[in-house]
């Protein structure tokens, strides 16, 4: 109830906005500090300027900084380059995945329980395609020869050493994905995963 009152005198301008609320709604929504004093300039800032736990203005450095991309990876299809083609909806400093290529949104349930509908991944290229590690989960994209498919998927060692196996963690999604190593374009191991909340 306490916290009720409070809202209800700054929002009847009895009380004014404290620093700490102030920081809190900056970092939360993105807001721009300058329009959230003065009533000027942008509401809403399209990169990230604070650091979560400081909430101290930073200088973006996008190397440091990892692209989010909001797409559903059906939307990726296609593109040799499937980061490329895409504008990042913002960045991301978040210190143990900075090393990453890129994060995106898990949509579905093929990879539950391992990954659910609405999380964040944070995926890095493979740059060597003969190092994997099996039973882990990537994202695949590949080539016409297979359907130009992008997907995230547990991969594992097939007999034949030019082929590779794509499994759902979900059991619900049954039988195994068989695809030639050559068909892949793009390959991205899932370092972790991360909630929008974290973001």
């Amino acid at each position: 109830m306490k916290a009720f009152n409070n809202g209800s005198s700054i929002e009847n301008n009895k009380r004014n906005l404290g620093k700490r609320l102030a920081k809190d709604i900056i970092e939360y929504y993105n807001i721009n500090p300058a329009y959230l004093h003065t009533g000027k300039g942008e509401k809403v800032l399209k990169v990230r300027p604070y650091h979560k736990k400081t909430f101290q203005p930073q200088t973006v450095d996008h190397a440091e900084s990892v692209p989010f991309f909001d797409v559903k990876l059906t939307q990726l299809q296609g593109f040799p380059d499937i980061f490329g083609e895409s504008t990042p909806e913002y960045y991301v400093n978040y210190r143990p995945f900075n090393d990453c290529t890129a994060y995106l949104p898990i949509y579905g349930d093929s990879m539950y329980p391992r990954f659910a509908n609405g999380e964040i991944i944070a995926v890095k290229e493979v740059t060597n395609r003969d190092v994997i590690l099996w039973g882990e989960a990537y994202l695949v994209a590949t080539d016409e020869r297979a359907n130009g498919m992008v997907t995230v998927k547990l991969l594992y060692q097939h007999d034949d050493a030019s082929k590779i196996i794509l499994r759902a963690s979900n059991p619900a999604y049954g039988g195994d994905t068989v695809i030639d190593k050559a068909s892949i374009i793009r390959l991205y191991i899932i370092k972790g995963k991360i909630t929008r909340n974290q973001l």
